[in-house]
Formats: structure tokens, C-alpha cells, sequence
């Protein structure tokens, strides 16, 4: 053999036998929450995409959010989104600028008017995309409303301006009007075969939504049981299959303490002891995880306690059911300036895996599905491609450019590959780092299909060196990642020793060793 084949051979045995940085074993005989599913909502930006811009840009963003197809090379079309929020407005678009919501943007159409007709001609954009959503085979479909409508609102607006109470922003003589309203639009849409698995009728009520930016009501815990009774009690007369999810908290620290709110925090407490009779009351306490992101110490020991809180409940699941980039942080710095890049997506990725294995969250759904604002709250983006003008609010009514994320992308690795029914399994990473010190550097996750008996692994890769991973007792089929130059793509990988790319989310599916 000559000098130069020796040293070739030596170098390839020396990569292939470099020491792993980390080990991961998988048992799945020791199981954890079945999952629901990943999803995203509708919330304002769908209503004129869908409405107005052109037939095919409006199905290339279909496609990317919704469908579960791979192209010829192997890769994903989209992310296979498996929960879709729609959400139900009050009426301040019938308003207008009397409605004192200046961006018009946000505000929302109302299927009812004052004289009590319903037009389901309304919302048609996010009619557009929900029927969309339903083609594509999307597995959840979950209303919600923000504000009651504005006829019936204390101060005829679909924002609050009463600092004092934190009570609902809703007529004492409407609260049956208004939950009557909210199962005429389940009548209607199960009549036109899109069955809303469920309902949300307030959300964020610790908020006192006094700005005059969005539609939103405060609410007691006592506003939101008397809705939830007589919501049940119109479900149960009209036959639905519809159940009530609540509370959609602004903070998680409000669904298991007070946090300074004694009549809008505790909800766990409130809504799941054996005082509640509720029958149609899913068993799920949904909450968002807004503030609670940083410093990482944060992200932690909130979830631990959450968790602390929700094992006392053994029949209670628990949902991340709306979050986009809020707090300054140091990695991203805060929400203001789009980032369709990898820094705000391994972000998300971090909560995503922190709400995932220490809150146990067996749903995470975004907040809203397309933007146009200079912000990072979007998993697509649109722009009219006018550097001067990027964000003109009249044009991009009617057409615009739209652009997919490394962050639709990054919550693909979890969306597309996890699905409903699949359960997570305990996966152990053998290192030195502590938790605080992982969340630095490499995070894993592992479900179970029990269907298939393939097992799907998600590794964040955090830090800016790629690591190499020994499964100890896995082997790998398949890989896709996500990373500066990779969107979801399908990768070669042949054996249990994984490099993953420094800033990358990586999924990768196979099976136990036999």
C-alpha cells in the first residue's frame, strides 16, 4: 500500500471513529403526552391575502403551510400543519374608523350585524384558507373569538377602554346572545362539512386590551366559566361535537398562580376541580408562552413549575396555544424587524422543546400565519418588494410578494413529522451540560408512531459548532434539516453517528436496534 493510501485510510478511519460530542439513548417503554398536533392561525393578514391577491400565490402559501407532500427530490412541499385557528371578529372592519382601530389590518369582520342577521358571506379570505386547510387534510380545526360583538360591548367598541374592573367588555343581558352566537357559527360551518373540533371564547383575559391596536376583551375566570355553561348547554341542544377549550392565558404563570390577578390567574385551580360541571369542557388548559422565554432560566423553571401544577391533574392536558417573538432577549434582541433568518427560528425551536418536554405541552400552535408587518410574528412574510415601501397596507390588500421563513421551516421539523397520535418516548443525552447549559447547545426530543414503530427525533443544534451524536440504540433511515442553507431538506445519513450542522434543527426518523 503506498504512503499516500495509508494516510487517506487513516484519515477516513479517524472521522469515522471521532468520539461523539454526545450519546442519546431512546427507551420507548417510558412514554409521556400523545401528541395533538403543531398549528398556526388566521388572525387578520389571511382575510386579505385570501380574499384579494392571485389565484396562485395564494396557493403556493396554501401549499407551504398545509400540505404533507414531498417533491421529486425527497423534500417536503410544506410544513403539514395539523391544527388551523380561525378566528371569529366582532365587527370593527363594519366600523371602520370609528371603530378607533387605525390599522385596518386588525381589525375583524363579524358574521352578525345589530339587527341580529348573520351574513356568512364575511371573513370570506379566511374562509378561503380554511376550506384550503381542509382540502390539504389538516386533522384540527379550533375557533376562537377575542371580543364579543360590537353591538353588544359595554362601549359599542371591539376594544376595552374600562381599566377598573378587568371584567368582560360585554353587556350583562348578552352573555347568552353571545354564546349563542359563537354555536350558530358551528351550525353553519358543520352544515357546510367543516366540523370545528373546538372552541375558544376568550383569550388572553388577564390583558386589559385598552389599546386601540387589535380586538380584545379582559375577562374574570368567573366571565369565562358563565360563557363556557352556556356554550355547553347551546352544543348540547344543537348536538355539535365541538368541546371548550380555555383559557388561553397571556402568561403561563397565570394558569398555575395568581401573579398579582387573584380573579384572572389560578386557572387551573378554577377551572379543573370537581366543583365544575361543565360537560362539553375539554380536558385541556391551553396558555401562552409570551414573557416567559428569557432569560433561559426563565424558560425553564416556569415550565417546571407548570408542570409541578399540572401533575396534580392526571387527566389534564396542557397546550402552548399562541406565541410569536414579544420580550427583548439577548439572542434575538426583541420582536420589532422581521428576521426570515435562522436566528429568530432556532428561538423558536428552544420554546418549542422547552414547552414540549418540561410543560409536557401536547399541542404548540403559533400565533398567526402570514405578516405583513415589520415584526417577527409570521411564519410567511409580505412585502411589496418596494424597498421605500415595503409594508404599504392599501397595496398588499390586493397583491404582494410573499416569502417562506427558516422559522415555517424550523417549526416544519416539528410539524410535519410529528403527528397526532404519536406519543413522546424518554430519550436520554449523556452529557456532562447541565439543563440550563443545553438549551446553549444541543436539545432533543423522540415520538413514538405506533402505527409504524418508526421513531422521529428532533435534535437543535444551538451552538456554532456542528456536534456529532452517537443514537445508541437507534438507527437512522432518515434525515431532514433546517439550517442557513437548508429548508426541511432531505439528507443522506447511514448509520447512528449523526453530525448536525452548528444553527440547524434536524429531524430524523428510524427505528430501535434489534
Amino acid at each position: 500500500m503506498s504512503i499516500f493510501k495509508v494516510i487517506c485510510f487513516c484519515v477516513l478511519v479517524s472521522c469515522n471513529t471521532k468520539t461523539a460530542d454526545f450519546n442519546i439513548t431512546v427507551n420507548k417503554n417510558i412514554v409521556y403526552q400523545t401528541m395533538k398536533g403543531f398549528g398556526a392561525s388566521d388572525a387578520w393578514r389571511c382575510q386579505f391575502v385570501g380574499l384579494n391577491w392571485p389565484e396562485d400565490k395564494k396557493e403556493r402559501i396554501a401549499e407551504l403551510l398545509f400540505s404533507k407532500e414531498f417533491d421529486e427530490n425527497g423534500n417536503p412541499k410544506g410544513i403539514g400543519l395539523s391544527f388551523w385557528r380561525f378566528y371569529i371578529g366582532a365587527g370593527s372592519t363594519e366600523q371602520g374608523r370609528n371603530s378607533e382601530i387605525r390599522n385596518e389590518w386588525r381589525r375583524g369582520e363579524s358574521f352578525i350585524d345589530a339587527d341580529g342577521n348573520y351574513d356568512w358571506n364575511k371573513q370570506k379570505g379566511q374562509q378561503w384558507f380554511l376550506n384550503k386547510a381542509k382540502s390539504y387534510g389538516v386533522d384540527n380545526f379550533l375557533a376562537f373569538s377575542i371580543a364579543p360583538p360590537v353591538q353588544w360591548s359595554l362601549n359599542g367598541k371591539a376594544y376595552n377602554s374600562d381599566l377598573k374592573s378587568g371584567s368582560i367588555n360585554l353587556k350583562a343581558d348578552k352573555f347568552d346572545d353571545y354564546a349563542g352566537f359563537l354555536v350558530e357559527f358551528l351550525k353553519h360551518f358543520n352544515a357546510k362539512g367543516i366540523s370545528f373540533d373546538y372552541l375558544s371564547p376568550i383569550n388572553e383575559p388577564q390583558w386589559e386590551w385598552e389599546k386601540k391596536t387589535q380586538e380584545g376583551t379582559p375577562a374574570t375566570n368567573k366571565d369565562i366559566l358563565l360563557i363556557s355553561s352556556l356554550i355547553d348547554n347551546y352544543i348540547k341542544e344543537n348536538n355539535l361535537s365541538t368541546k371548550i377549550v380555555i383559557a388561553e392565558a397571556a402568561d403561563l404563570r397565570w394558569l398555575y398562580s395568581d401573579y398579582g390577578k387573584p380573579k384572572r390567574g389560578n386557572q387551573i385551580d378554577y377551572f379543573f376541580n370537581e366543583g365544575v360541571k361543565i360537560e362539553n369542557l375539554d380536558q385541556t388548559i391551553t396558555g401562552h408562552s409570551y414573557f416567559t422565554t428569557w432569560p433561559i432560566d426563565s424558560l425553564i423553571t416556569i415550565r417546571q413549575k407548570l408542570h409541578k401544577k399540572l401533575v396534580k391533574y392526571p387527566n389534564l392536558d396542557y397546550w402552548q396555544s399562541e406565541f410569536c417573538i414579544l420580550e427583548k432577549n439577548n439572542d434575538i434582541e426583541g420582536g420589532r424587524k422581521r428576521d426570515l433568518g435562522m436566528a429568530t427560528a432556532l428561538y423558536v425551536a428552544r420554546v418549542i422543546h422547552a414547552d414540549l418536554t418540561l410543560a409536557n405541552a401536547n399541542s404548540w400552535q403559533w400565533w398567526t400565519a402570514l405578516t405583513n408587518a415589520d415584526y417577527k410574528d409570521g411564519l410567511i412574510y409580505l412585502d411589496t418588494g418596494v424597498k421605500k415601501n415595503m409594508h404599504n397596507l392599501e397595496s398588499l390588500k390586493f397583491d404582494g410578494n410573499f416569502h417562506d421563513s427558516k422559522l415555517l421551516w424550523a417549526f416544519g421539523n416539528y410539524s410535519k413529522f410529528i403527528r397526532p397520535g404519536m406519543i413522546r418516548v424518554d430519550s436520554k443525552l449523556n452529557t456532562t451540560l447541565n439543563l440550563k447549559e443545553q438549551y446553549d447547545n444541543l436539545m432533543h426530543s423522540t415520538y413514538l408512531n405506533k402505527e409504524t414503530s418508526e421513531l422521529i427525533s428532533v435534535v437543535i443544534n444551538y451552538s456554532n459548532e456542528d456536534k456529532k451524536v452517537n443514537f445508541k440504540n437507534f438507527y437512522t433511515d432518515k434525515m431532514y434539516v433546517t439550517s442557513e442553507d437548508k429548508n426541511l431538506e432531505k439528507v443522506a445519513v447511514n448509520n447512528e453517528n449523526i453530525v448536525f450542522e452548528s444553527r440547524s434543527v434536524s429531524t430524523v426518523i428510524g427505528h430501535l436496534k434489534k
